[in-house]
């Protein structure tokens, strides 16, 4: 079954914008981390300005619900439009049900990041959809699935 939840996008605030968050909804982040975390890539270098930026963060606000973010870097950071910085990010229970998910909704849409095999060992994709909607599609690879 699919879980649904909102993904906000920052330009260099994340970290303290999620502070906050959690000091209003309490709890702890289930993970934060930042662009000088990733392995290295020589195709896509991360400049010095951005390796201290939020790369992901988690906060769970319910049973249900997880407040997700990132800040935005290099070239992205060109299309950051604040009140439009955020995605709908679904997290599926296999991959064949991502593969569909991503499929249907993208139709007609554009694909920023096709499905794909992550380092954060998840089945991860993002595109457009023909409204203009940013969302991610994720699977969590605990094994085959």
């Amino acid at each position: 079954m699919a879980r649904i939840n909102p993904y906000l996008t920052f330009n260099g605030n994340c970290e303290e914008a999620f502070n906050f968050y959690k000091s209003v909804f309490g709890g702890e982040f289930d993970h934060i981390g930042k662009f000088k975390d990733m392995p290295e890539n020589p195709e896509c270098p991360i400049s010095e300005s951005d390796k201290n930026k939020v790369m992901h963060v988690s906060l769970p606000i319910s049973k249900e619900t997880i407040l997700m973010g990132s800040d935005t870097s290099g070239e992205w950071s060109n299309n950051f439009n604040q009140g439009n910085n955020f995605s709908i990010s679904i997290n599926t229970d296999n991959i064949k049900e991502a593969d569909k998910l991503f499929s249907d909704l993208s139709q007609k849409g554009k694909i920023m990041m096709p499905m794909n095999k992550t380092f954060w060992n998840s089945y991860f994709g993002m595109f457009t959809d023909k409204y203009g909607i940013q969302w991610m599609v994720s699977c969590a690879l605990d094994g085959d699935k």
